[in-house]
């Protein structure tokens, strides 16, 4: 948000009315930018799936609805519902912003296989520059498990303890691009662990769901600085929202801010919660793939080793 608009909040006295929950489905607005980027990656994976099932191939409604409904579904709820209407005027708003697309957004993009799906539906030549990409040096660097757990724990510090936060507030622009930059550190973290591309920086699933855990009391310790911390974050810009029209209904900074950090430890919690049942039910699955085609295995060496006795047995049959 520019600073001319920030002035335009502040004077105007009808610019935002109380927030409720309702406030989420009633103030929807339209970011063109972060729009046209729905639209397109929504799209060109139903054009991916639609090319799949035209010649006949299967490919799971499930990951499907992951993709598209509920991870850039997210992605468009969380950029231009009530949420975003109110993520610069109240930072635990902001706060659920965060979290929606930190942690629910790029797990459910993971769960949607878009590697996958296109390296089944792309041509030739394409499809060769997609694997050279997943088999670079770049691609193993910025997958690299220790790398992206350190991106996903301290990105957060980074943004609300230095300038970033507030140059959002009063930039278009930077308010964009850090949407964005949440998506992607999300990513880098949950597609190697959740998804189930052929992706660099696969582990082991107890490496993985100790990933997870880790992840816990990092998201415990930032919550409760934020809550107990003197230091109000983004003080002048919120400060000023407040000697506005919007001032009469505004809670304090530092109970808002309590409040945002509260949101931070809970949710992340939850979420890590879910990854953990995520990670465990798939690590159940792929145990249970593995026992069938080991007993496949087992059956064709016994069936191999009955067929050598038999001949052992009747040389001349």
């Amino acid at each position: 948000m520019s600073h001319t608009l920030a002035t335009a909040l502040v004077s105007e006295p009808t610019a935002l009315p109380p927030f409720t929950f309702a406030r989420v489905f009633t103030e929807w607005g339209l970011d063109p930018y972060l729009f046209i980027v729905t639209v397109w990656v929504a799209g060109l994976y139903l054009w991916g799936v639609y090319r799949l099932r035209s010649r006949g191939d299967r490919w799971p409604w499930a990951r499907t609805g992951s993709f598209v409904i509920l991870g850039m579904g997210s992605f468009y709820a969380a950029t231009s519902s009530g949420l975003a209407a109110y993520d610069t005027v109240l930072l635990s708003v902001h706060m659920i912003q965060h979290m929606v697309l930190t942690m629910f957004t790029p797990l459910f993009l993971a769960l949607g296989a878009p590697v996958t799906l296109a390296l089944r539906v792309l041509p030739g030549t394409p499809r060769g520059w997609l694997l050279a990409v997943l088999h670079s040096k770049v691609a193993r660097v910025l997958t690299f498990p220790p790398l992206t757990l350190a991106l996903f724990v301290l990105s957060p510090w980074a943004l609300y303890f230095s300038g970033w936060y507030e140059a959002s507030l009063r930039s278009t622009y930077v308010h964009e691009m850090m949407h964005v930059h949440l998506v992607l550190v999300g990513s880098l973290f949950f597609w190697p662990l959740v998804g189930i591309d052929p992706v660099p920086g696969r582990v082991a699933y107890p490496f993985r769901m100790l990933m997870i855990l880790l992840t816990l009391p990092f998201h415990a310790f930032l919550g409760v600085t934020i809550m107990d911390s003197k230091q109000l974050i983004a003080e002048d810009w919120y400060a000023a929202l407040r000697r506005g029209p919007m001032g009469s209904w505004l809670p304090s900074i530092a109970a808002d801010q309590h409040l945002a950090g509260g949101i931070l430890w809970g949710a992340g919690d939850l979420v890590g919660l879910l990854l953990f049942l995520v990670l465990f039910s798939q690590w159940v699955r792929a145990s249970m793939q593995e026992a069938k085609r080991e007993d496949r295995r087992l059956d064709l060496l016994e069936r191999r080793d009955a067929a050598a006795r038999r001949n052992s047995a009747h040389p001349g049959a």
